[in-house]
């Protein structure tokens, strides 16, 4: 049993060790991310756009190679027009790692580019439970919303956006035209 107990002693420590590690790197993430969304809220549109791109590489890391590459064969399943493979990409990465907001949200993007508007609002939430300031789902759900017939609701969603994203592409727009067509509605 001394053996047993020394084996079991030495695995305990090592688990220990590899949560504290993953500790300290979802702390470095996070720290990094909330840097970003800092900066983002006051940059001007051109450092805005370099921010963003550093938003969504953080967010795309899954800590997974696998699932790195499921990832990518989605999004270039997407890129082709392949909407049912990317859907099986990134549902194989859920399966494995529910945890990872960024697979839902590719998810919604080939549930909505298939047609498939309830699936897409349905994982969209999924992504904003994971992760709040996901300005891409917040942008993708007010689409939804303008496209389904309900431009107030989607006026809200951009606005939303927009106070985490205040350079979003395309959402300021979306907002100028909701607004407009909400005053000529009104006699």
């Amino acid at each position: 049993m001394g053996r047993e107990a020394a084996i079991l002693n030495r695995i305990v420590a090592a688990l220990v060790l590899l949560f504290l590690t993953c500790a300290v790197a979802l702390a470095e993430d996070t720290a990094k991310l909330d840097g970003l969304f800092e900066r983002l809220k006051v940059a001007d549109e051109a450092e805005a756009g370099r921010i963003e791109r550093e938003i969504w590489i953080e967010w795309s890391k899954s800590g997974s190679p696998a699932e790195d590459l499921l990832l990518q064969r989605g999004k270039d399943a997407i890129g082709l027009g392949d909407y049912p493979a990317a859907i099986e990409h990134f549902t194989a990465i859920i399966d494995h790692d529910p945890g990872f907001a960024e697979a839902w949200n590719a998810r919604a993007t080939a549930y909505y580019m298939a047609g498939e508007f309830g699936p897409s609002v349905a994982d969209i939430g999924k992504v904003l439970t994971l992760n709040p300031r996901h300005f891409g789902a917040l942008s993708g759900l007010a689409m939804i919303l303008e496209e389904s017939g309900k431009p107030e609701k989607a006026l809200e969603v951009y606005k939303a956006a927009l106070a985490i994203h205040p350079h979003l592409q395309g959402a300021a727009e979306a907002v100028e035209r909701l607004e407009t067509e909400a005053e000529g509605q009104e006699l």
